[in-house]
């Protein structure tokens, strides 16, 4: 019988999924919306038809929506060999993925006060797909897990050692799948073994993170407690100085308001006072709207700080990368960027970041950079299907 595996992504509202057979190839893939919402819809990708959902289908009836479309457009005739799910935090019991059982998703749930807006829907999906295939092996792929090998005075605040001892106060950091594939990536680019790579990966898109891998191994990132620190992102704020929240409470704001603000109506959403989308954005900037500009400038500058900070964690560089929907296709962040690092040695082709490294093997460095600059898709959705395949086959 041939293999398939079944990754499950939940977000929020809304729910992806991806059918991965035995070698590594997408079959198809799946996504539903607004999720919980009157508006609630799903639609196989590629394809025009609408997978009817009920009104405020929550992630569970989407979840068997999209499994009978599979099925009745013979996507999946028979039941996947092995699911993975996306969970994004898995505190420090998690350094690397597990096969999902009653004790992990209490671990799991127990996790849900540090990621309160994924966790309890990672698990709402855990548990619909457990239900709908009860006999099969599945697996969780956590975003956490990749940057437990930071060192203590990577991931400590500088806070009193209870906070840490009795609350798990520390930084986690996230897109741990991500910045996985991009160190494998890399290597395998390069030419080099993983355990002898070293690289800056900075993952931007709605979320945006940056992480210092040294030989294969996540040692810094700007992602913190909750994926609120560090880069500017499509809304939320990155790094502010926590007096902001007494300065905002002296001035009626309760906590919950400012949480809102911060996370969805900041970045560049908040800087540009119209989007959060950078094509967008940069679509503002050419017809002269001046705060539309200034969010990339914002947006950049901070980025190219965090690549300097980086660099204080390796002993060598072997490359930055760029990944996510804006790495990936913005060249405007990235030469603004690059132009902030001239003092570093970075220095870009013009060309080569025109076309996003489309002709040129990913890299879109000038042959006077001090460092290989690469742009390279990132693919999480392949990590945690070969993650559910091979603890799976153990199973």
């Amino acid at each position: 019988m041939k293999q398939s595996i079944l990754v499950v992504n939940c977000g929020s509202s809304s729910l992806k999924l991806a059918l991965f057979d035995e070698n590594e190839e997408k079959l198809v893939s799946a996504i539903a919306e607004r999720l919980n919402e009157q508006e609630a819809f799903a639609r196989i990708n590629g394809d025009d038809r609408i997978v009817e959902l009920p009104a405020r289908a929550n992630h569970k009836q989407a979840l068997i929506a999209l499994v009978s479309a599979f099925r009745e457009h013979q996507f999946m005739p028979a039941a996947p060999t092995s699911i993975g799910h996306r969970v994004v935090h898995g505190g420090e019991a998690f350094r690397e993925a597990v096969l999902i059982n009653n004790d992990v998703m209490e671990i799991i749930n127990d996790c849900a006060g540090l990621a309160p807006l994924h966790n309890p829907v990672n698990l709402a999906g855990i548990k619909a797909t457990r239900e709908q295939f009860p006999e099969i092996p599945q697996v969780a792929v956590f975003d956490t897990a990749y940057h437990q090998t930071l060192a203590p005075h990577a991931y400590l605040y500088a806070l009193p050692e209870s906070y840490y001892r009795d609350w798990s106060v520390r930084r986690y950091g996230f897109h741990g799948t991500s910045h996985f594939f991009m160190a494998n990536e890399t290597a395998r680019l390069l030419g080099k073994a993983l355990a002898t790579t070293s690289i800056i990966s900075a993952h931007l898109g709605n979320g945006c993170s940056i992480t210092a891998i040294k030989n294969g191994s996540s040692v810094d990132t700007s992602m913190g407690l909750t994926p609120l620190e560090g880069l500017v992102m499509g809304t939320r704020s990155g790094d502010i100085d926590p007096g902001l929240f007494d300065y905002l409470s002296s001035r009626g704001m309760q906590l919950a308001e400012v949480h809102k603000e911060l996370n969805q109506n900041s970045g560049l959403l908040g800087i540009s006072g119209k989007t959060n989308d950078m094509r967008t954005l940069c679509e503002l900037a050419d017809q002269g709207h001046e705060p539309s500009a200034l969010a990339i400038e914002i947006f950049s500058f901070r980025l190219a700080k965090y690549v300097g900070a980086m660099m204080a964690s390796l002993n060598h560089l072997d490359a930055l990368v760029f990944t996510g929907g804006i790495g990936e296709n913005s060249s405007r962040v990235r030469q603004k960027t690059a132009g902030h690092l001239k003092l570093l040695g970075f220095d870009l082709d013009a060309d080569k970041n025109e076309h996003n490294g489309r002709h040129s093997g990913g890299r879109i460095e000038d042959a006077s950079s001090r460092f290989p600059i690469l742009v390279i898709s990132t693919n999480e959705e392949l990590v945690i299907a070969r993650e559910a395949a091979r603890l799976a086959a153990s199973f």
